[in-house]
């Protein structure tokens, strides 16, 4: 069977279509990319071209149904335990773990956290403090594969490739025959939740944040869908709330309503006023 054809043209339309689905941007210097990822979906449906693919996407009475199943094929599950890990610090000890010691019950969210490792490593600061099971703990991504490897808990040697405190991992990561698994008692504070980061809406039923991580993720936005992305977080930010993104990532060239602000070589933005 031939495999389906994919123009220049047909790549553009589909790309287009992602963009409006998920965010996530493809230019045409990336279309190979694209075509790659896309290709084998669309010859195990037996479409003759991407531009059958597309129509399916776009028509088909189950559209919605594929674009999920695409949308496990494009993610980027880029994430391992402890990644920028001063961040994380501060985000618990300094902000968290303040509010839980004043009597309140504070909220973080972790966007885009793919296999899970962020929110996991988060938990981890939380029990150390004894604050675990005293702050909410939002997990979200597009994807329901990698919610899935998520919850399961299950990691291979990548995502333990950094550790700057050997203490964390002696005290919540098992070592397995083929595998590293987290303690239970981690994965079960965390609210692991489905949330396309373009729907305004599914955000804003997440309720109000004192701390929201979207690390590494802006990344694969053009500009003007990720100013799209930080209007919805920040309606979901309490007054004092902290936003923080990863360290290649800058909110100044968006012309954003936020301000950075630096703690113990972390940076981190908060809403203006």
């Amino acid at each position: 069977m031939p495999r389906p054809s994919a123009s220049p043209q047909i790549l553009a339309i589909l790309s287009s279509l992602i963009e409006e689905k998920t965010g996530i941007h493809y230019g045409a210097a990336d279309f190979d990319l694209l075509r790659d990822k896309v290709m084998p979906r669309a010859e195990e449906l037996g479409c003759d071209s991407l531009l059958d693919y597309y129509y399916l996407l776009r028509y088909d009475d189950e559209c919605d149904r594929e674009m999920d199943s695409l949308i496990d094929l494009l993610v980027v599950p880029e994430t391992y335990f402890f990644r920028e890990f001063d961040a994380l610090k501060v985000a618990v000890r300094d902000l968290l773990v303040s509010k839980v010691e004043a009597g309140e019950r504070p909220r973080i969210w972790c966007a885009a956290c793919a296999t899970g490792e962020e929110p996991l490593t988060v938990a981890m600061l939380l029990a150390e403090a004894n604050a675990l099971g005293k702050v909410d703990l939002v997990a979200s991504d597009v994807s329901y594969r990698m919610l899935a490897r998520a919850k399961a808990g299950e990691f291979g040697s990548r995502s333990v490739r950094s550790i700057p405190e050997q203490r964390l991992v002696t005290r919540f990561i098992e070592r397995t025959e083929k595998s590293y698994r987290v303690k239970e008692d981690l994965g079960a504070a965390i609210d692991f939740r489905r949330v396309n980061l373009v729907d305004e809406r599914s955000i804003t039923a997440l309720g109000l944040f004192d701390v929201v991580l979207c690390r590494n993720v802006l990344i694969y936005f053009k500009d003007e869908t990720a100013a799209r992305v930080l209007s919805s977080i920040r309606k979901v930010l309490q007054p004092d709330g902290a936003l923080f993104v990863g360290t290649a990532e800058s909110l100044l060239r968006l012309g954003t309503s936020f301000s950075c602000e630096e703690r113990s070589g972390a940076f981190f933005y908060r809403v203006s006023r």
